[in-house]
C-alpha cells in the first residue's frame, strides 16, 4: 500500500472507516472537534469506492483519506458470505467485518489507538440493528478498539470513553432511519456540501447485482476486471458463454481498454457497428470446461448475435445477405460470415433479477 508523505509523516490517534458519505464525515468531524487526529480509510472494491475524491474530501471537509484496495479479499468473501446477502447481492454484515478486521491490522502501522465507524443505530435493517452491530464488533475482533461516535449515547461506553481519551459527554446519540440528527450536526460543523445518503455500493442495486450472478456461478476465479467488464455495455449470457456488446462509441472504447488476453473481439468488417467482447475463462464446473476456448460454432453464434445490434447489418439480413464479422484473438484476425439475428441457437439472454432471487433461495 502506497502511503503519501502527507499521511505517513503525521501521527494519528484513530483510523476511521470513511466512505465519503455524510455519516462517515460526521463521525470523523465529531472526534476532530475534540482535538483528535483521525485518518480516513477509504476502502475500494469492484463494487464501491471513489479514490479520485481524496483531494475533494481534504479541501471540502478537512479530512485526510487513504484509499485502501481490498478487491481480492472482497471477492473471496462475496462468493460465500458467512452472514448472507441483503435485498440483492449486498453482504453488508460481512462487508463491515472485513473492513474493520483489516483496519485493525493497520493500527500499529499508523500509531493509532482505536477505530471509528459512522454507523447509526437502527439506520439500516440488515447491518445497523443493535444485534448486528454487536455481531460485527465481535466477529471483526474489534470490541476493545471500536467507537461508533454518532450513536455513542445510545450504546454502551467504550474503553476509549472510559479512559478519557474521548469525551463521551460531547458525543451525540443519533438513532433511527431519519436524517434530522445528521443534518443538524452537519449544520453545526458548517457543512453545506451534503453527500447523497445512498451508500454507493453496486451490490445493493438490482441491475448490477443481476449482472454479477453469472460471473460468480460460472467462473472458477473471477477477478476485479471481470466485474468491471460487466459494468460496460450490454451483457448477455448463453449458458456459460459471456458476451458484452457496446452501446455507443464511448462504451466501445471502454470495452477495448478492458480486454484481457484470451478475450475474443467481434467487429463488423465493412459496416459501422458495436464492439463485442467474448470473455473466455476457466469455468468452475468441469462440465463447462469449453468456456476457456470457444468452438467455431459458439464464435459464429456470438458473431451473428453481436451483428444484430448494427442497423445496417440488420438491413443486410432483411435483404437475405450475410455480413462479415472480424474475430480478433490478440493479434490474430479471422473472418466469419453470419446472418445477423437476435434469436440464435444459443439463445443469448440478459441477466435478470429473478435469477438472483431464485439463486439466493436455493442457498
Amino acid at each position: 500500500m502506497d502511503i503519501p508523505a502527507n499521511i505517513s509523516d503525521q501521527t494519528w490517534d484513530a483510523l476511521g472507516l470513511f466512505s465519503g458519505g455524510l455519516d462517515s464525515i460526521l463521525a470523523i468531524k465529531v472526534l476532530q472537534e475534540q482535538g483528535l487526529r483521525v485518518l480516513g480509510l477509504h476502502y475500494v472494491s469492484p463494487f464501491f469506492g471513489k479514490p479520485h475524491l481524496v483531494d475533494h474530501w481534504r479541501a471540502t471537509y478537512g479530512i485526510e483519506a487513504l484509499p485502501v484496495d481490498v478487491r481480492r479479499l472482497y471477492l473471496e468473501m462475496l462468493v460465500a458470505p458467512e452472514h448472507g446477502y441483503g435485498k440483492h447481492m449486498n453482504p453488508c454484515v460481512d462487508c463491515k467485518i472485513l473492513m474493520l478486521r483489516h483496519a485493525r491490522g493497520l493500527l500499529d502501522r499508523f500509531g493509532a489507538k482505536f477505530l471509528v465507524s459512522g454507523e447509526v443505530l437502527g439506520q439500516r435493517p440488515m447491518s445497523q440493528r443493535a444485534d448486528a452491530l454487536n455481531l460485527i464488533r465481535k466477529d471483526a475482533g474489534v470490541t476493545d478498539v471500536l467507537l461508533r461516535p454518532l450513536s455513542a449515547q445510545k450504546l454502551g461506553p467504550t474503553k476509549m470513553e472510559k479512559s478519557g481519551l474521548v469525551d463521551r459527554s460531547r458525543l451525540p446519540g443519533i438513532w433511527g432511519r431519519g436524517r434530522r440528527g445528521q443534518l443538524e450536526l452537519a449544520a453545526h460543523f458548517g457543512i453545506t456540501d451534503i453527500p447523497t445518503p445512498a451508500g454507493g455500493c453496486r451490490l445493493a442495486e438490482a441491475e448490477p447485482a443481476a449482472r454479477y450472478l453469472p460471473i460468480i456461478t460460472h467462473m472458477a476465479d473471477p477477478g476485479p476486471e471481470d466485474f468491471h467488464l460487466s459494468h460496460l455495455g450490454r451483457q448477455y449470457w448463453a449458458g456459460p458463454y459471456w458476451l458484452s456488446i457496446g452501446r455507443n462509441e464511448q462504451a466501445n472504447q471502454d470495452m477495448e481498454a478492458a480486454v484481457k488476453p484470451g478475450d475474443l473481439r467481434f467487429r463488423l468488417k465493412d459496416l459501422v457497428g458495436p464492439l463485442a467482447v467474448g470473455r473466455q475463462y476457466v469455468a468452475k464446473s468441469a462440465a463447462e470446461a469449453d468456456t476457456a476456448v470457444w468452438s467455431e460454432a459458439v464464435v459464429a453464434d456470438a458473431a451473428a448475435f453481436a451483428a444484430s445490434y448494427a442497423p445496417r447489418a440488420r438491413a443486410e439480413a432483411d435483404a437475405g445477405r450475410p455480413v462479415t464479422m472480424l474475430v480478433l484473438r490478440g493479434d490474430e484476425v479471422s473472418e466469419v460470415d453470419v446472418m445477423p439475428a437476435r434469436q440464435t441457437p444459443l439463445a443469448w439472454t440478459e441477466p435478470k433479477g429473478v435469477a438472483l432471487s431464485l439463486w439466493k433461495k436455493r442457498r
